[in-house]
């Protein structure tokens, strides 16, 4: 079977539950996560439905990945 281009998977992000369960293992929530840098109780938040490069580092940060690792698709070239 031959594959070409357009048939190779694209990257997949992780799904928001999962970043959330990631940042409650990690010991921290995004409202916590959110104020401990200066942001107001949602304003990580925002990261989970657009591009937000600050506040992807931070929840990468607390999370111990690199920001492509959750974001593929927002980081592919």
């Amino acid at each position: 079977m031959h594959t070409n281009e357009s048939q190779k998977k694209q990257p997949i992000d992780w799904h928001d539950a999962d970043i959330i369960a990631s940042l409650k293992k990690a010991g921290t929530n995004m409202s916590a996560l959110s104020v401990a840098n200066g942001y107001t109780r949602n304003g990580l938040r925002n990261a989970l439905y657009r591009k937000y490069p600050k506040a992807e580092r931070i929840i990468a940060g607390a999370i111990g990945v690199k920001p492509e690792d959750i974001w593929p698709s927002r980081y592919a070239s």
